[in-house]
């Protein structure tokens, strides 16, 4: 960076007195401005910093001890160095008013060309330093704002982020601990800093082992490290991180090890779940394929033609994939039966008008929601086909009770066509008997004259079951 031009300041009334003093001052990096009066030096003064003034001392009006003193009682011109210039007689009276007066010198004429350089070369020289301290403070100042800005974005940083940031020592002493880790790991800075993270018991033996070998390593550089590790959260205890780590040098035989910290439980715990869904998932699949085409098998080989195995099969299917599409919607938890009645009646199976239900509110398991749809689809299509729903009078009362747990289903039909117990069982009245999970006893029918009815226990294969 070049440097900035040194000012001298030359105070005379007469005009060739300036002129011979500038030629004598003359040279590179200086720049020499003159006033003939006080009033004209302190302005100019006000607008540069001098490294040195010349005055004159016998001026008309202020002369140049008034201007001297003038300097001195002014914060900006105090630190000007005066050089005194008078053509008057060396008297020591005046030598000594010129440094009371604030004078660093004195210069009597006729001036030594010799003497003057060498007294301006030294306070070019100081003045040349004085600015070159100034550049450099600037220039530190400036770093340090620098500096003081990174730092403090760099600490907003860690301490909005996710991330945990905690430094240890060769010893595994806590030397920082970020806002994110105390947020990460309920455990205040102030408990955690000077504590050895093992006996903090933040870190077990088994997670210091590895950052020690962390610090043992050999490579070059500030190498880097990753592992997941289990570290103790206050509240929490044992949680799943993701722990990356520099090494870093601070000097010979003295490192650190700097630690950025995820808390990826949350996702543990997802992949878990996404792990055990998958597999309920192909149990489901291969389920639900073995039950479709055992429907297709059946209700082929008891269908008279093409168009009836179509419409028992296509009708079957849908009363499954509906059930599916109910508890897909609630995750594959639990589904409310009254949901499933809902589907039915939507679907046609069941006429809403003539449909008497009652009973509490029930959530049912996905296994017994998936045989209860097929069963109250045979239902619905039995009574439509040769019960309640097959004449306009007919009605149909549904209604349920937990006892001791079991959910009992009845289903009775009124007002139909005369019942008689049919000669055989088909298709329809095995998946009828399927709702109660492979119980036998679970599945009862009474052929009464005026309407069947049919009571359906649930118990065996429920994983939920519950009155709300």
């Amino acid at each position: 960076m070049p440097h900035r031009p040194i000012r001298f300041l030359i105070v005379d009334d007469i005009e060739q007195n300036i002129m011979a003093l500038e030629a004598l001052l003359r040279r590179d990096g200086l720049v020499v401005d003159s006033a003939r009066t006080a009033s004209e030096a302190l302005e100019l003064m006000l607008q540069h910093d001098y490294a040195l003034a010349f005055l004159d001392v016998q001026m008309p009006g202020t002369d140049g001890y008034e201007l001297a003193e003038l300097m001195r009682s002014t914060e900006r011109t105090r630190g000007v160095p005066i050089i005194f210039v008078t053509a008057a007689e060396m008297d020591e009276a005046r030598r000594f008013r010129g440094y009371e007066a604030g004078a660093v010198d004195y210069i009597f004429k006729p001036i030594d060309p010799v003497v003057l350089r060498s007294k301006a070369e030294v306070f070019f020289r100081i003045g040349r330093q004085a600015k070159d301290l100034e550049r450099q403070r600037d220039e530190m100042q400036d770093i340090a704002r620098h500096r003081d800005r990174a730092m403090a974005q760099l600490k907003a940083h860690a301490d909005n982020s996710p991330l945990a940031f905690v430094t240890l020592d060769r010893e595994l002493c806590i030397r920082s601990w970020s806002k994110g880790a105390e947020r990460m790991f309920g455990r205040a800075a102030g408990d955690m800093l000077g504590m050895t993270a093992t006996l903090s018991g933040w870190l077990d033996d088994q997670g210091a082992d590895l950052l020690t070998g962390w610090l043992d390593s050999r490579q070059d550089g500030a190498p880097r490290f990753s592992a997941e590790i289990s570290l103790d959260h206050a509240d929490i205890g044992p949680i799943s991180c993701e722990v990356y780590g520099s090494v870093l040098s601070e000097g010979p035989g003295r490192q650190s090890l700097s630690l950025q910290v995820l808390d990826i439980t949350e996702r543990k715990q997802a992949e878990e779940i996404r792990s055990l869904l998958i597999g309920e998932l192909n149990h489901r699949i291969k389920n639900t394929l073995a039950n479709v085409q055992a429907i297709a098998r059946q209700s082929l080989r008891q269908s008279a033609s093409l168009t009836d195995f179509e419409a028992s099969f296509g009708g079957r299917l849908q009363a499954l994939a509906r059930a599916h599409s109910i508890l897909s919607d609630a995750t594959w938890a639990s589904a409310p039966l009254d949901q499933l009645i809902d589907d039915q009646i939507s679907s046609g199976t069941l006429d809403g008008d003539r449909l008497l239900r009652d009973g509490p509110p029930v959530e049912l398991s996905p296994d017994t929601m998936l045989r209860l749809a097929l069963t109250l689809h045979e239902l619905g299509t039995n009574a439509a086909k040769y019960g309640a729903l097959s004449v306009p009078q007919g009605r149909i009362s549904l209604s349920w009770r937990l006892e001791s747990g079991h959910l009992v289903l009845v289903w009775r039909e009124t007002g139909g066509p005369a019942v008689t117990p049919p000669e055989g069982s088909g298709f329809g009245t095995t998946l009828i008997g399927a709702a109660g999970g492979g119980d036998s006893g679970a599945v009862e029918v009474d052929w009464r004259p005026e309407g069947v009815v049919w009571t359906i226990r649930l118990a065996d294969g429920v994983t939920r079951l519950s009155a709300v």
